[in-house]
């Protein structure tokens, strides 16, 4: 049974508990099986109603306030990540390869605690809260997934959040407009003529030619974009040849560009477009670019984020406006066709986050809880359906 609400250190206790079980037990994307039956006995000790879900991992809750009003998401994310932990805590993964490096035990642990809280004054508000686990978000499938089975067509607005290991605990970080970027993924076939290490006349070097590429990339944005404009091109994967004395006939170039609007995006795309074939031209082999949108740019909604910069510091958090964050996250997919806004929540971390040593200061969880809690009441009353 959940403690009493007024007995606020019962409560956050149990949070951690929970944290740690979660933490334990780490799965990857569309297989968190554990975790689903994990957060499901949680919100059923809870009393809290489970909805039908339609995908096999994930979990949606619902709190029915007993007034007509608006109905609202909030959302925490449930995957980990193929990392093997180093932290060498007691509650360390229990898997060998798998972490919540990402700090989502963290968030679903805040977000049982914000449904709890909900729950307990349910007669008090006026609309309804959607309480969404969503799987595979490492992946950036699940919030996709999430909107095509329709759970959320009613929702007027919704709300999530990521830990910042670099913000303290007892702060938020909150913008009214960017806080992650786009992410865009390509890849770069490039062919030529294989021959003898000892001849390369006789043949066209991919590696070479591969190298000028990786150089020549790395122009686009310094010479195309304007210094107000944020982008990163980033080359993470080269491969080519198996042995020392042999000009390979292949290489395959792989890596990611990062942007918070579309348009920059869309100039880096038609430059690389531009530089592999060129540069593969004066080289006399031939290359081919594969460039793929993997996730738009997570902007928040101006007034929400204003709105949400009040129901913080009702709940005692310190704000504060953070620089946005190169990395992707799909909770942008849900912004495309539902309004809301999205926190970087401080955790005082110990490492940044995807690092096997990463972990949060677990007096973070309850002030989250109740920033959650406190932002769904308010928002119920602002919002109109």
């Amino acid at each position: 049974m959940m403690p009493h609400l007024s007995d606020e250190n019962a409560f956050e206790k149990k949070l951690i508990d929970c944290r740690r079980k979660l933490h334990a037990t780490p799965e990857l994307a569309f297989e968190e099986y554990e975790t689903t039956r994990l957060i499901k006995e949680q919100l059923s000790g809870a009393a809290v109603e489970l909805l039908d879900f339609p995908l096999e991992t994930g979990v949606l809750a619902v709190i029915r306030g007993k007034h007509p009003g608006p109905v609202l998401a909030l959302r925490s994310d449930i995957d980990a990540l193929p990392v093997q932990e180093a932290t060498g805590l007691p509650f360390a993964s229990k898997i060998p390869g798998r972490m919540h490096a990402c700090g989502h035990d963290f968030h679903m642990t805040a977000i049982l605690g914000a449904a709890q809280l909900l729950n307990s004054r349910k007669d008090q508000l006026a609309g309804t809260v959607k309480i969404l686990f969503q799987p595979a978000e490492e992946i950036g499938r699940g919030a996709q997934r999430v909107l095509e089975s329709g759970v959320l067509s009613d929702v007027a607005a919704i709300f999530s959040m990521h830990d910042m290991p670099s913000l303290p605990t007892g702060t938020i970080g909150i913008n009214e407009g960017a806080m992650m970027a786009g992410v865009d993924r390509f890849m770069i076939d490039i062919e030529g003529i294989g021959s003898h290490a000892a001849s390369p006349e006789k043949g066209s070097d991919v590696i070479v030619t591969a190298s000028q590429i990786v150089t020549a990339l790395q122009s686009i944005v310094s010479r195309n974009l304007s210094p107000l404009d944020s982008a990163v091109i980033s080359i993470t994967r080269i491969q080519s040849g198996n042995t020392w004395n042999v000009l390979p006939q292949n290489a395959q170039l792989e890596g990611t560009v990062r942007t918070f609007d579309e348009k920059v995006s869309s100039v880096i795309a038609e430059r690389m477009e531009a530089v592999v074939t060129r540069v593969a031209a004066a080289f006399g082999v031939k290359a081919a670019l594969n460039y793929m949108k993997i996730g738009p740019a997570l902007r928040n909604v101006p007034q929400l984020a204003t709105w949400s910069q009040e129901s913080a510091e009702r709940s005692g958090l310190t704000v504060v406006q953070p620089s946005p964050s190169f990395a992707g996250e799909d909770f942008a997919e849900y912004l495309k066709k539902i309004p809301g806004a999205f926190f970087f929540m401080g955790v005082s971390g110990t490492a940044d986050l995807h690092h096997p040593d990463m972990t949060i200061d677990e007096k973070a969880i309850l002030p989250s809880s109740h920033f959650f809690a406190n932002l769904a009441e308010d928002m119920l009353k602002k919002i109109t359906r």
